[in-house]
C-alpha cells in the first residue's frame, strides 16, 4: 500500500473544504433529517467558512493520499480543551475524515497515527476528540486506539440538539 501523509496548505483549502462537506453528508444524511443536514451544511459547514479553517491560527491540516489518489485528512486543533482537561497539554482531533471509497484501505490508521505522533512532538500528554454517541463505527475505531470516553458537549445539527461524547487518550 501506497500511502503519503502530509501538511496541506492553503491552496489545498478548497479540497478540504469538499472532502469536508461530501463525507459529513454520506456518513451522516441516512441518519438525520434533511432538512437538518441542508441547514447545518449552509449555515455552519459552508465551504467559506471551512476554507478559512486552513492556515488559521491553532489549525493543522494533514491531507493522506492512496496511490497518489487523495484519500482524506484530519483537522489537529491546539488550543480550547474541555473543562476536564485544563491542566494538561493537550492536542484536538477535530475531524479525522476518509473519503467514502478509501475507507477500509488503513487511511483512518495513518491519520490516526500520524496524529498521535504530532501530539507527541508537540509535548502533548493527552489527545481528545468529540464524537456523535450514535456513530457506533467510529467509536470502535477510537476504542481500538485506546480511546475512553470521558464526558459529552451538544452539537446542534440543523434544528437537532444531538450529543457527542468527548474520548481522550492518555500519551504519557
Amino acid at each position: 500500500m501506497n500511502f503519503t501523509i502530509r501538511p496541506a496548505t492553503e491552496k489545498e483549502a478548497e479540497l478540504i473544504a469538499d472532502i469536508s462537506r461530501q463525507t459529513f453528508y454520506e456518513t451522516f444524511a441516512p441518519f438525520n433529517k434533511k432538512q437538518d443536514m441542508e441547514k447545518f451544511l449552509k449555515l455552519q459547514f459552508t465551504k467559506g467558512r471551512l476554507m478559512l479553517e486552513v492556515g488559521a491560527a491553532g489549525n493543522i491540516f494533514l491531507l493522506a493520499y492512496y496511490n497518489n489518489q487523495v484519500a482524506g485528512y484530519v483537522k489537529l486543533r491546539d488550543g480550547k480543551v474541555p473543562e476536564e482537561l485544563q491542566d494538561m497539554p493537550a492536542l484536538e482531533i477535530a475531524r479525522l475524515y476518509a473519503i467514502t471509497s478509501m475507507i477500509g484501505k488503513g487511511v483512518g490508521q495513518r491519520l490516526m497515527q500520524a496524529s498521535i505522533d504530532m501530539a507527541i512532538e508537540k509535548s502533548k500528554e493527552v489527545v481528545w476528540l468529540g464524537v456523535w454517541e450514535k456513530n457506533q463505527r467510529a467509536i470502535d475505531f477510537y476504542h481500538k486506539w485506546g480511546f475512553e470516553k470521558f464526558g459529552e458537549q451538544d452539537f446542534w445539527l440543523g434544528d437537532d440538539l444531538q450529543c457527542d461524547w468527548i474520548m481522550k487518550k492518555m500519551l504519557r
